[in-house]
Formats: structure tokens, sequence, C-alpha cells
């Protein structure tokens, strides 16, 4: 029989890739990381605390998003704020306080090795009724007990997008898998061809996209080893672009045939354009929170009214940069919900306050205004 899935040729699983392709990319997020983690040591240990329950949010639901299941923010973030202990007592949902466990699990307890006992204890967190949200029956604590293919279409449309190793030869797939993980140096080579691997593989009846997700966070946090490896979202930029992904899924596993059967430097290209688009807007966060701070530092003895306060917050939170065509009187009157006349003397006081600049070369009616850091 011709052979077609990656899992299937004699020299599987000794991938190969062009490492030249990927040097810059890797050089890239290797500066990143180092700035990154430079940023966060001048943020507050509060500011950081907000910002890694947002990342722990947006990894948690925008895994599950892939997934086509889409979870409540309220939801996930107080089951983050419960197990981190910032509220012990919080009224928490349990399929969103598994999620949260496995990947908290994953990024605080990365010295331990990775098992299939730790695979099924994130499974069941993943699935803590024994079924998905479809209402199958998942087998918790097993490896699936069936053939397992990636279909899409229907009737004489219908495409085999994957087809998993035997589940009778399970075993032996993972014993291999586990071999090379828990002896291989970590780095982010690593994290993207474990991610790969595992969901070649398929081991379980479901959850293997979320949990190969967790596996990469993992190998990450033991790369890292540093608080700003918890606050970025690898799945949140996966998501933003799922249709590639699935793509290149695609192409490394055998739906695309390619010259080289084992050759994974597609995969692993766009996992590290991920890293690093995950990483740059981490940054880009840190950065607007500097800047707010830096701000306020400057300003906290100004006696502002709420309104202003409000108008000023919502310019740096989406960085002062960033806010399009400036601060105008209408603008003004949308966010504070002020009067005409009132947001004319808001911006007045503002203005003598140093707290804003006058756009040059803007008057009369299209006078705008801009939040200057340096002020």
């Amino acid at each position: 029989m011709k052979k077609k899935w990656i899992w299937e040729f004699d020299n599987y699983p000794n991938f190969t890739y062009d490492k030249e392709e990927l040097d810059s990319l890797i050089q890239d997020i290797v500066f990143l990381q180092g700035s990154l983690s430079s940023t966060v040591s001048f943020v507050s240990k509060e500011i950081l605390e907000e910002k890694l329950k947002d990342s722990y949010a947006d990894e948690v639901i925008n895994s599950s998003a892939i997934e086509g299941e889409f979870l409540n923010r309220d939801s996930v973030r107080k089951s983050i704020a419960k197990k981190l202990g910032f509220d012990r007592y919080a009224n928490t949902d349990y399929v969103t306080d598994g999620l949260v466990n496995i990947l908290i699990d994953a990024c605080t307890n990365y010295e331990k090795d990775l098992d299939i006992e730790r695979i099924f204890a994130w499974h069941a967190s993943v699935f803590p009724t024994g079924r998905n949200n479809k209402g199958e029956i998942i087998n918790i604590g097993l490896t699936r007990g069936h053939y397992e293919m990636i279909i899409g279409g229907g009737g004489p449309k219908e495409v085999i997008y994957y087809q998993a190793p035997p589940h009778d030869e399970l075993f032996d797939y993972l014993v291999e898998f586990f071999d090379w993980f828990n002896k291989t140096e970590d780095s982010i080579i690593k994290a993207a061809i474990a991610h790969l691997w595992f969901l070649i593989i398929h081991p379980l009846d479901d959850g293997n996209g979320r949990i190969s997700r967790t596996i990469c966070k993992y190998v990450l946090a033991r790369v890292e080893k540093s608080y700003y490896s918890k606050i970025y979202s690898i799945s949140k930029t996966i998501y933003e672009n799922k249709k590639t992904y699935y793509e290149v899924l695609e192409q490394t596993t055998g739906f695309r045939i390619k010259e080289n059967p084992l050759d994974i430097t597609a995969w692993l290209k766009f996992f590290l354009q991920t890293l690093l688009k995950s990483l740059q807007e981490a940054q880009i966060g840190l950065q607007y929170i500097k800047e707010k701070t830096s701000f306020w530092d400057k300003h906290r003895d100004k006696e502002l009214n709420s309104r202003q306060i409000k108008v000023l917050n919502k310019i740096l939170d989406s960085g002062f940069k960033n806010f399009e065509g400036g601060l105008t009187k209408k603008k003004y009157v949308a966010i504070s919900k002020a009067s005409p006349s009132t947001a004319t003397n808001d911006l007045k006081q503002l203005l003598e306050l140093g707290c804003i600049k006058q756009t040059p070369a803007t008057t009369g009616r299209g006078t705008s205004y801009f939040v200057d850091i340096d002020c």
C-alpha cells in the first residue's frame, strides 16, 4: 500500500528541517525574550499579576476556541483567580477550573518529567464530566480504542485530512515520544516539535489539540524559567491564524504531498513566527503599561475629575501613539459622556495642567490633542 501519512514512512520520527531558514527567526525570538524579561523587571507586582491573569485567560479561551468551544471570559478569570490564590472562595465553573488547572500545572510544575500519567491527568481536567461539548462520552485515563481520522466535508465530498497511527500501536508511539521528550534538551524547536509530534500520534479520544498546546507551553516554561513566560499567549496568535495553522499541519503530516515526507520546516517556521508575534504583542502591552505608569507618576498630584481620568486611561491603554486622529472634543464627549461645553472646559484644564498638548496645525473644530509621555 502506498505510504501517505508522516508516521508511515520508514525513517519516522527522524524529522528533518532547514536550520538556515529558521536561524533569523530564532535569533529574533531570543532577543525579544531577553527584552521582555528586562521590561518585566520595571513593572509592579500588582500590574504583573493582572497581566498574568489576562494571558492565562487568553491561553485557555483561545486554545478551546481553536477546537470550536467558546468559553466565558469572566468564568475563566474567576477560575484563574481561585487557582492562583487571589480569590480562594470564588464561585467557579468546573469546566474552566479544569482547563485552568492544566495550564498552570504546565507553566509552574515544569521541572517534572512528562509521562502518560500526567497526560491522562490533564485529559481528565479537560473533560471533567467524561463528555465533550457535543455530549459524546470520552474515555478518560485511556488511549483511544479506535482508528482516528480527521474528516472534512460530507457525502461524496468527504475528505480525509489526516489519519492517525493505529490504536493498537499507540503504546510504542507514546514510549518513543516520551523517551525523546525527557532526554532532549529544552529549546524553542523542541516546543514546536513536541506540539506537532503529539498531534501526529493523536492518542486520545478528544482533546489532543488542547493538550498538544499545553505541552508546548510546558516546554517554553522550561526554556524560559521566568515570569515573562507566563505573560503571553501563543494560542491567541494561533487562533488569529487558525486557517494557516491547519493548512501547515496538513502540509506537514501528509495530506499534501511533498518531496521529503519527514521535512517539518514549514511547521517550524509557522510556529516560530507565531511565537515571535505572541512575544511582540506581550512586549507592546507591557510598554503601554510602562508609559501609563510613567504618565501617572508625573501627574498623580494633579486634581483631575473622573471624566478626565477615564479619557486619559482610554488613550494610555490603547497606546498613545495608536489613538488614531488624536483626542478631539467629539471623542472626549463619546468616551466621557460629558456635554460639549463640559468637554471644552475639561480639555482646557488638561492643557493648562500639561496632561495633553495640542496637535500642531490643528485649529477650530478640527483641533486635536495628544498625550505626551514626556510632558
